[in-house]
């Protein structure tokens, strides 16, 4: 029986998601990202669940996709086999979709090495926290590719063009609080703090906020990098009227004027 390479697991309102191939670094295979998106459409299903972490077992974060599982066996077609194109546009395209699309608030809990797509996996979820020897690495030129998995847009949207120039030109390994200070995540764990335990506190006060809104602020800030001003004041009036509409809106606006906590519940 073929083990499990995604790990899924609940603590109250938040799902834990942990990719399993430690010794292969979490590296992304076919059936991995399969897996991923089991976890992600349960959460989707749940309406218990509120927030997400997602981490990697072992040592390693992610190391990107798994390149044993490209065909790089010497003989006719070789280039028509060994193409990346497909394995992106059927497996790590989705992947990014469905976490950008998912419902709930996600956070990355970077426990180790993150390189190539395992850092794009990092900058799609909406916060990541690493743990202090965590580090980054934009591999692709030492293997004459481009940042995939959305890593030319989250690079240049988190660290500027010309950061995000030397990061994915250069490939050099950056730290955690290098990552940090430049902007590609949102915190590191303290010293000898478990950066997983990290990411679920902060997951956990996620959920106990009104995560409807906390996912139409994710897309209307995506959305800001294309919109022009007139066109992003317009999407702001109509997601505004829309969460109008919800129980959280009316609970937090009475919470404020009673001057009590809020019970929000993410509709």
């Amino acid at each position: 029986m073929t083990e499990q390479t995604v790990l899924y697991s609940t603590q109250g309102a938040v799902a834990l998601i942990t990719l399993n191939r430690p010794l292969a670094l979490n590296s992304f295979t076919r059936q991995m990202h399969g897996e991923l998106w089991q976890a992600l459409d349960r959460i989707g299903a749940d309406h218990a669940i509120r927030a997400c972490v997602i981490t990697g077992a072992g040592r390693g974060f992610c190391a990107g996709a798994d390149l044993a599982e490209f065909d790089f066996e010497p003989g006719p077609d070789l280039v028509r086999r060994a193409d990346p194109g497909p394995v992106i546009e059927q497996a790590f395209n989705p992947t990014v979709r469905k976490l950008q699309a998912l419902r709930v608030p996600t956070v990355a809990a970077v426990n180790g090495v993150a390189a190539g797509a395992g850092a794009s996996l990092a900058m799609t979820c909406d916060l990541a926290v690493a743990a202090a020897g965590a580090s980054f690495i934009q591999a692709f030129s030492r293997i004459g590719l481009v940042p995939d998995a959305g890593g030319t847009w989250f690079l240049v949207q988190r660290l500027g063009l010309a950061r995000a120039l030397g990061a994915a030109m250069l490939g050099d390994k950056m730290s955690a609080a290098q990552a940090k200070e430049q902007g590609m995540i949102w915190d590191v764990a303290a010293e000898g703090v478990d950066c997983v335990e990290a990411a679920m506190k902060l997951a956990q006060r996620l959920a106990d906020m009104p995560t409807k809104a906390l996912v139409a602020t994710r897309h209307l800030l995506r959305a800001a990098a294309s919109n022009e001003l007139d066109a992003q004041l317009d999407a702001e009036r109509d997601a505004q009227s829309a969460l109008g509409q919800t129980h959280d809106y009316i609970e937090g606006v009475m919470a404020f004027r009673q001057k009590r906590p809020p019970k929000f519940r993410g509709a």
